[in-house]
């Protein structure tokens, strides 16, 4: 079994649940985050443990400057050791430029870009002694498409554009240490059932009409893009976004 010691922040649902049950079996410890959701972040946990992966769970809003380092603390104390880091979890910002306001924006920007900086600078030195030392963000279609018969939330664009920034700068920053930093950046993903900003079966169909592939992303399209941004076959692979999105432009 892989010896490493992976965090995954936003973890109770969608892409970050995802991510967690694929690698369980596969590596030995995870930590998983949420921000309030502890029961459902239980549930996956229970699900990783039962594929023989050591687990520990943290709750804890990344908007709160100590946050990010809390995270990095429970890993190496409870496992004595970080070598990969997936910032997933997400702060869209679902306002028109009209109603948004400087507080949103603020918010998606400590969600999105701070928290990213935070768990970098906390993770970093453990990082850099890790033989396999990986951060992978995700990122946002909104970002990237800009049409008019899409919403284009103005306020989570900016913040998850300059997620894609902040990562080409500390790649270059930890090139020196071995450790690489990508961005996935995922389309449109199907939502799990009752959770936020969930689409009803209408606006998915309407939503898979614009995507070339005809669909709607899934959670693990996105997990299997970050499982293997943190394999030893992206080793030499670094400050590069992996969009995962069905074509869409």
């Amino acid at each position: 079994m892989d010896k490493r010691t992976i965090l995954i922040t936003g973890a109770s649902s969608g892409i970050g649940a995802a991510m967690a049950t694929r690698l369980a079996g596969k590596v030995s410890n995870l930590v998983v985050h949420a921000r309030k959701s502890e029961k459902l972040l239980n549930n996956v946990a229970k699900a990783v443990e039962a594929k023989g992966t050591k687990v520990a769970t943290v709750l804890g809003d990344l908007t709160v400057e100590a946050t990010p380092q809390k995270l990095v603390d429970a890993a190496v104390e409870r496992f004595g050791q970080l070598d990969a880091v997936v910032a997933n979890a997400g702060f869209p910002v679902l306002k028109s430029f009209e109603e948004g306001s400087f507080s949103d924006l603020d918010h998606a920007f400590k969600g999105n870009v701070y928290s990213f900086f935070a768990l970098a600078k906390a993770a970093g030195p453990y990082l850099s002694k890790s033989f396999a030392g990986r951060i992978v963000a995700v990122g946002s279609v909104n970002a990237h498409v800009f049409r008019n018969d899409m919403f284009s939330a103005p306020l989570s664009a900016s913040s998850k554009g300059a997620l894609e920034t902040a990562v080409k700068s500390l790649a270059l920053h930890f090139a020196k240490s071995g450790v690489t930093v990508n961005c996935v950046v995922p389309g449109f993903v199907r939502k799990d059932f009752g959770t936020e900003h969930q689409l009803s079966e209408e606006q998915m169909q309407q939503t898979a009409l614009r995507v070339p592939l005809g669909r709607m992303g899934e959670s693990s399209d996105v997990a299997a893009a970050i499982e293997f941004l943190l394999s030893p076959d992206a080793g030499y692979i670094t400050s590069q976004s992996l969009h995962v999105n069905g074509g869409l432009v």
